[in-house]
């Protein structure tokens, strides 16, 4: 499904601003592909991280099994196609739409408000807070949300959806293209990855269909 976006991926330097704000590498596009999902509560040792991802996993499978019609790999297949259609839309510091441009976070209130019935968090430092399963590193499914700290003080700063084989869209910067694709294996990505959050365990129990 996502595959066919790959000759779309545009490869730049990123420099984010503010709440976006820093310098990545040049990336390589790879075809998205899903991974198996995994989700855990926000860790503060290793060892509660393996408890806690245990406990957050069976929440979500006893979630899935519900009578809820709860889609999200439908879900995801949405916002990333309507998140590919963007890229290139430029970047506006408090932008939250098309015509006027995206951040970061106004990048992702969007999809997630116009293809899930979402309203997420205005900000990176709120986002991040959402009361969503934390998703293993290793674990990500498309859809899932990315917490970085680009500014060096430890703090989330950045944010993108992931989209399947180590690739994610954001909005990142003026000098960078706005809406673009990078890779999260590369070396300034992985440094500055923070946690990522299965926002779309939140989705409401019932959207109208087209």
């Amino acid at each position: 499904m996502l595959n066919r976006f790959a000759p779309l991926v545009p490869l730049a330097l990123v420099t984010l601003l503010f709440g976006c704000a820093t310098t990545g590498p040049v990336t390589h596009q790879q075809a998205p592909a899903p991974v198996a999902a995994q989700a855990a509560a926000k860790p503060s040792t290793a060892a509660s991280v393996f408890e806690e991802e245990l406990a957050t996993e069976q929440d979500l499978e006893a979630f899935s099994s519900s009578t809820k019609p709860y889609e999200l790999p439908a879900l995801a297949d949405n916002i990333l196609e309507r998140g590919m259609s963007l890229i290139g839309t430029r970047y506006r510091f408090g932008g939250t739409s098309e015509k006027s441009g995206f951040d970061c976070s106004g990048f992702i209130g969007y999809l997630f408000r116009e293809e899930a019935g979402m309203n997420l968090p205005r900000s990176t430092r709120e986002m991040i807070n959402v009361k969503a399963p934390l998703v293993a590193r290793n674990k990500l499914k498309p859809g899932d949300l990315l917490f970085f700290s680009t500014n060096g003080r430890g703090r989330v700063s950045h944010a993108g959806i992931y989209l399947g084989d180590d690739q994610f869209i954001h909005s990142s910067s003026r000098r960078s293209g706005g809406v673009r694709i990078d890779n999260l294996g590369d070396r300034y990505w992985s440094k500055t990855f923070i946690e990522a959050k299965r926002a779309l365990a939140m989705a409401p129990t019932t959207l109208s269909r087209n």
